[in-house]
């Protein structure tokens, strides 16, 4: 009886030992887990300091940069102003060049050029010392100077202007075309004012929507002038056009001027006049649909970018190329050289970029403002205008009898 319970006893103490260390090593293993992370905690912490000195790096190189960049952008958005005979007088006088030199500093096109201008002298000026110690030896005798012929410049020359001539040229035709479309809209939005005024009577129900309707038309260019123009606070331009539940729809909408052409169509349907008088004010809106449609696309397609992109890249490897190939003629003078050929050749392909985009160019805050006097001059005049041919006319009839002759 006791040989059987011996047996037993070791079969049972071998389960509760393997029953008991996968227990144990359940329990040690996820504390091991954590200890993975602090390990890459401590390398994370290791490798920071090279990448903020990397971010310090870059953040001073980028300190010009961005300063010239805000600069551009800042006169990007400055008010334009129309010209009158004053500043056409000023603007052909014969020291507009020393004008025109003396303002330089304060340009934004040539303070935007200060990034390219400086590293491509600076490049220049590293080309030239070097030449300069392997020609004073130096430096050991294995390195080279730096030279080429210049025969590859006189034949790219040509093309490298061309290419330019070209860059501009499609930007101020955009520019002509934003000028076209805005002429439009502006002649537009005096003509149908100036049908709405004089074919609409203002009694009865035609007089609030009448007012509205002037309204609305008032608010269409300025509304298409804050949709075409970066930064421009659509409230506060429209707020003195509006009533506040007109300006909470147009707000709310995705293309305020859209919205505001609907309150238009709305108006003219309302209207109690004849049937081709509203055919005909309705007709008028047809410019309005023409000048979004230009707008909307040259906002949107700029000059196909591969022909910025070779233009950028070709003046970019012409400088980079330049103080090799007048190493031989000019010697240091390869520094002023490239100085003046970067800041004349990028000024001409930054002023093809800035005019890409027409409508900051354009004066179109005077233009708004000039659409909206001549509107509320036409509402001011039209009963006074009236009121004058009315007395002409009944002062006609005094003068000859129905049958023609003269009243004795």
């Amino acid at each position: 009886m006791t040989q059987p319970r011996n047996p037993i006893k070791p079969a049972s103490k071998i389960s509760l030992s393997s029953n008991f260390t996968p227990k144990t090593f359940l329990k040690l293993h996820p504390l091991t887990l954590p200890a993975k992370p602090k390990t890459t905690l401590s390398f994370k912490t290791h490798s920071s300091p090279p990448s903020d000195h990397t971010q310090t790096l870059i953040s001073i190189l980028r300190t010009i940069p961005d300063w010239a960049d805000h600069i551009k952008e800042r006169g990007m958005r400055q008010k334009r102003t129309l010209y009158d005979h004053e500043k056409w007088v000023q603007h052909r006088s014969s020291l507009r060049h020393w004008r025109h030199f003396m303002s330089s500093l304060s340009s934004r096109v040539i303070l935007s050029l200060v990034p390219p201008v400086i590293a491509f002298t600076s490049f220049a000026a590293i080309i030239a010392g070097y030449n300069y110690a392997v020609s004073a030896d130096w430096l050991p005798g294995f390195f080279p100077v730096l030279r080429a012929p210049s025969l590859p410049y006189q034949l790219t020359a040509p093309a490298l202007a061309l290419l330019l001539v070209f860059r501009t040229e499609a930007s101020y035709s955009r520019l002509e075309e934003g000028r076209k479309a805005w002429t439009k809209v502006i002649t537009g939005t005096n003509d149908l004012a100036r049908q709405v005024i004089a074919g609409v009577e203002a009694s009865g129900k035609n007089a609030p929507l009448k007012k509205a309707l002037l309204q609305y038309i008032m608010a269409f260019p300025v509304s298409l002038k804050c949709h075409v123009l970066y930064g421009s606070d659509v409230r506060q331009d429209l707020q003195s056009f509006l009533e506040v539940d007109d300006l909470a729809i147009v707000l709310n909408s995705k293309h305020p001027p859209h919205c505001i052409i609907q309150f238009i169509s709305q108006s003219l349907q309302l209207l109690k006049v004849e049937e081709s008088r509203r055919n005909m004010l309705e007709s008028k809106i047809s410019c309005f649909h023409e000048g979004i449609g230009v707008c909307d696309q040259l906002m949107g397609i700029p000059i196909p970018l591969s022909y910025t992109r070779l233009t950028s890249r070709f003046l970019v490897l012409w400088h980079l190329t330049l103080p090799i190939i007048l190493w031989d003629d000019c010697h240091w003078i390869v520094i002023p050289a490239t100085f003046i050929s970067a800041a004349s050749l990028f000024c001409i392909e930054e002023v093809g970029v800035l005019i890409e985009e027409p409508f900051p160019v354009l004066a179109l805050d005077e233009l708004c403002k000039q659409v909206y006097n001549n509107i509320q001059e036409a509402i001011a005049t039209d009963k006074i205008i009236q009121a004058q041919l009315a007395a002409k006319l009944r002062s006609h009839s005094k003068e000859h009898s129905p049958n023609g002759r003269p009243n004795s």
